[in-house]
């Protein structure tokens, strides 16, 4: 069997003062593609900047590939796990491509620069992120769309062999979330492993092998998207009501939002709408 490429036994995390999540026990395989979901606040951006290094974890075990967190430089950390931002800083005034060529910065020598073999992992990075034509301009002079496919192929140009994306879909439209997915969906097939923040569960239930609900600073639930991805835990975690259904082509479950009675014509519930003190109301 193979040793997990990122395990947390019993560990916090937190930043400044506060401790956000406690008695985390996680541990992520090679091609493996999990999803952590959760309300606003749950922590998800806290867990993956503490599995990347960023923030050290206030209390129990975290190890990379086999090493403790701990014992590894911030350069030898960077070669195993690469972190997507939610809100990453845009570098005022770098082109696109000198942004994802910073991607190669674990990989540099004692003397630093950027060489012919750097250049070109981060062209193909682009390349395979759609964003090829942007190398040139600036990143203040892209979308938002835009600016998450340049940030995706710094991750790719880093060649970590964990991927820690922090909501990679929130800017982009369908056709750009399924082609994200997918590209993370095969890197994870050829031996890579993915942890991304997820808000939209549908996408999460279609494309993770397992799913992490954070709930209150705990994991509340996790496993297979097949056991966990239902309406118990859904409403448990996110305190509304959302009907789970199989999505029409691929299976996985998909959550449909349950409006209230009344709300829409013709509902067989009746037609007097809620008050908003019904279990479950937003």
């Amino acid at each position: 069997m193979t040793a997990p490429l990122i395990s947390a036994r019993g560990m916090s995390c937190g930043y400044a003062k506060r401790v956000v999540l406690r008695g985390v026990d996680l541990a992520l395989e090679p091609g493996e593609m999990v999803g952590v979901c959760g309300v606003n606040g749950s922590g998800k951006s806290t867990l993956l900047r503490t599995l990347s290094g960023a923030f050290p974890p206030r209390g129990g075990e975290l190890t990379l590939n086999g090493t403790p967190s701990a014992g590894l430089t911030a350069k030898a950390r960077a070669k195993i796990a690469a972190v997507m931002p939610q809100n990453p800083e845009l570098g005022f005034g770098l082109s696109c491509f000198s942004m994802v060529l910073l991607g190669r910065y674990p990989h540099l020598g004692l003397l630093g620069g950027y060489g012919k073999h750097d250049q070109r992992v981060a062209l193909e990075a682009m390349e395979r992120t759609g964003c090829r034509h942007l190398a040139e301009r600036t990143l203040t002079e892209t979308s938002g769309g835009e600016r998450a496919r340049v940030f995706l192929a710094r991750v790719l140009a880093q060649e970590p062999r964990v991927l820690l994306l922090d909501e990679p879909t929130s800017s982009l439209d369908p056709c750009g979330s399924t082609r994200v997915l997918d590209l993370v969906r095969d890197l994870c097939r050829d031996g890579a492993a993915a942890l991304l923040a997820m808000h939209d569960l549908n996408l999460a239930a279609l494309y993770c092998d397992r799913l992490v609900f954070l709930q209150q600073g705990r994991i509340a639930v996790q496993g297979l998207t097949k056991d966990v991805f239902n309406a118990q835990t859904l409403a448990s975690v996110f305190d509304t009501e959302l009907a789970v259904i199989p999505h029409p082509l691929a299976g996985a479950p998909q959550a449909l939002p349950v409006p209230g009675p009344g709300s829409i014509a013709g509902d067989p519930r009746g037609d007097t709408a809620g008050n908003g003190n019904e279990p479950g109301s937003c």
